[in-house]
């Protein structure tokens, strides 16, 4: 699937109308009156993964993309966040649980459609505390036999479960 560029109509510094021109190798949206060149970067985002003996942590999507599918908890990482902070201020917001330590499982590239690329930091939550309740974004938590997980909503989501399930299995 190849990946279109988002639509940017407008130069974010002077306003005037951007144009897509090859730059660098690329086609970016470069603005015709000021030069300024609008580079197009992956979003980055957090999930972890809690597991408690051999079973998982998934949240029910409340909203879109995905609505209605199951996915590991997580979200966008916010301005002036380190990608930690990020993490645990997502699980906490989707499940009311606190993550006292994580642990890096890696990073993936994560494409929904064809304008959305997601740069996943994934973690998992070796220690942490409280009662998993549906928070922000979630329509219901629930704890899965990972041997019975549903469908997810992200594949970078069942990469990141067979990736550390292999890991912890070799433990």
């Amino acid at each position: 699937m190849k990946l279109e560029l988002p639509n940017f109509n407008y130069c974010p510094l002077c306003g005037a109308p951007v144009n897509i021109s090859n730059r660098e190798g690329r086609d970016r949206p470069v603005c015709g009156t000021c030069g300024h060149i609008v580079y197009i970067n992956p979003i980055p985002a957090a999930c972890q993964v809690i597991l408690n003996g051999r079973r998982v942590l998934l949240v029910l999507r409340a909203f879109d993309p995905q609505k209605g599918m199951w996915c590991l908890p997580g979200g966008f990482i916010e301005w002036g966040e380190s990608p930690e902070e990020g993490a645990k201020r997502e699980l906490f917001e989707e499940t009311g649980v606190t993550a006292e330590k994580l642990s890096l499982v890696g990073v993936y590239d994560s494409v929904t459609g064809v304008q959305h690329h997601v740069l996943l930091i994934a973690y998992s939550v070796p220690e942490w505390h409280g009662e998993p309740v549906a928070g922000d974004d979630a329509d219901e938590v629930k704890w899965f036999a990972v041997d019975e997980i549903p469908p997810l909503a992200f594949k970078a989501h069942e990469r990141i479960l067979e990736d550390l399930l292999k890991k912890e299995s070799r433990v």
